[in-house]
């Protein structure tokens, strides 16, 4: 195994009491950095044009299984995040990428010529194999940039989401209202080919592999098909009843599946996931804060796009009736705010423990969405407030990247990235069940649609709210370490200042 070393942070110079000024990104790195944020928030994107396109293709295919439209590729992705991240770790982060960026636009392809609904479900399920590149672009800057960019590049990439919520909003109107869902089915085929060019031609392979071990192919299905299980049960669950037999057999197989996981990692000479890597806390500790941080701040989004999107209906519904558009404005400021305070942060991880950056983020989310409960009922409300919540957001998408390095090495670079990626899509999944549960038990069906009234919405914030006060808790745990700027990060220093590479 060869793993190349980055020299310590250039010293101050005694003579004038200052540090060497260190380059910024430059083209180079501001492509490498365009083409991993692409492919990090490219789902995102998917996602919001799916979400929005799915009420015209139930029309056009006149069926009532819809929810196998989105449902279909999360369950895919579930199922091989632990087999990519494998062989990421071992043939390299960029390669798996690529290859899993080229199935996904083969799915792609599919979905969009689709003339069957059948075959459209088809594309789907397998445009979900590109699902676990976000968790690699983020192990992937760890590695392709200079130590002293990792921070940056780390809060830039994770803020970039709040690009996609202002412009994601404008792009699936215009494509839905002027080219229908074809034209969104399209767009997902131009925006996987974009990911795939830019990968290949700029962004540079990792330079750090895991030893070459036989696949753990019984510990994989067991971890994959178990977490696909349990989620599937809990998406599944509101529809079926939390009580039926099929949601008790699909979230208890899952689990009983994730206990026989654990019992085969411990027998199997080269596990999945070693067990000794996620037993040690500072790695467990991590992934507990960061997935309830980021698994719940990803989360709230359906419940706002709810509350602002239904219409409102005297004794049934207390939505506020705002057109997409309207909806997509009021939420400019804070997206474009997210982004501003997770580069800061990026920056500023390289001199304040993330611990309690995160901490600090966590705090400052629960606090938004406990103010949102009580001031939910107007534009003006949801602006004031979503800056609040930005602040926080913006410090938990920076930090999360950030910690899990710290945390981890870097041959368990896309280990940890993986699992980080797995538990946040646990709690999300769990948190998102909660809070319709909680509306549902104040709301009102007309009409066959189930619509959610004002205590609805205000117990499904103090919920979140809830969440995130345990995600600040949680970061606390997390033991103090060796800083973003003293990890063995950043492979990608300058070829003429790098220490001989070690064998």
């Amino acid at each position: 195994m060869t793993v190349t070393t980055a020299p310590p942070r250039p010293k101050p110079d005694p003579a004038r009491g200052t540090a060497p000024k260190e380059p910024g990104f430059g083209a180079r790195y501001a492509l490498v950095l365009v083409a991993l944020v692409w492919a990090a928030h490219l789902m995102a994107v998917i996602g919001l044009l799916a979400g929005n396109a799915q009420s015209d293709i139930a029309i056009h295919f006149r069926t009532t299984d819809i929810a196998w439209f989105t449902l279909s590729s999360a369950l895919v992705g579930t199922f091989v995040t632990p087999f990519v991240v494998k062989a990421a770790g071992v043939y390299g982060k960029k390669r798996v990428m690529v290859v899993i960026t080229g199935i996904g636009l083969v799915g792609d392809v599919i979905a969009a010529t689709a003339t069957g609904y059948g075959t459209l479900i088809l594309g789907r399920a397998v445009a979900g194999v590109f699902i676990p590149a976000g968790a690699l672009a983020y192990a992937l800057t760890r590695d392709v940039f200079p130590r002293h960019l990792v921070g940056p590049a780390s809060g830039l990439l994770g803020g970039s989401v709040g690009l996609v919520a202002v412009g994601g909003p404008f792009l699936s109107a215009w494509l839905i209202d002027d080219f229908g869902f074809r034209g969104a089915l399209w767009f997902m085929v131009v925006a996987t080919a974009f990911s795939l060019v830019a990968m290949t031609l700029f962004v540079p392979e990792s330079p750090v592999r895991e030893e070459r071990t036989p696949v753990d192919w019984a510990g994989g299905l067991l971890l994959g098909g178990g977490l696909t299980a349990a989620v599937y049960g809990l998406g599944e669950g509101s529809d079926w009843g939390w009580t039926s037999g099929r949601t008790f057999a699909f979230v208890g197989g899952g689990l009983l599946a994730l206990v026989a996981f654990v019992v085969v990692e411990g027998r199997v000479a080269h596990p999945m996931f070693p067990l000794s890597l996620l037993s040690r806390r500072p790695v467990w500790t991590t992934l507990l804060a960061t997935s309830l941080a980021a698994g719940t701040a990803y989360t709230v989004g359906t419940v706002l796009y709810l509350l602002a999107l239904m219409p409102g209906v005297p004794g049934f519904s207390d939505g506020l009736g705002f057109s997409a558009t309207k909806n997509a404005v009021i939420n400019v400021p804070s997206s474009v705010l997210v982004l501003v305070v997770a580069v800061t942060t990026g920056a500023l991880a390289r001199r304040i423990d993330a611990r309690r950056l995160l901490s600090c983020g966590s705090l400052l989310f629960a606090i938004a969405f406990a103010l949102t409960a009580q001031f939910h009922h107007s534009a003006t409300h949801l602006m004031l407030v979503g800056i609040v919540g930005a602040l926080g957001l913006g410090m938990i998408v920076a930090v999360v990247p950030i910690l899990v390095i710290e945390a981890v090495s870097p041959q368990e670079q896309a280990l940890g990235n993986g699992a980080q990626s797995m538990m946040q899509g646990i709690v999300q999944a769990v948190v998102l069940q909660v809070t319709f549960v909680v509306m549902a038990r104040d709301g009102a069906v007309h009409h066959d649609v189930l619509f959610y009234r004002d205590a609805g919405f205000t117990n499904a914030f103090w919920v979140i709210s809830g969440v995130a006060l345990l995600a600040a808790g949680a970061a606390l745990l997390i033991p103090r370490r060796t800083g973003l700027d003293e990890v063995d990060a950043g492979q990608a220093e300058p070829e003429e200042d790098r220490l001989p590479a070690e064998s």
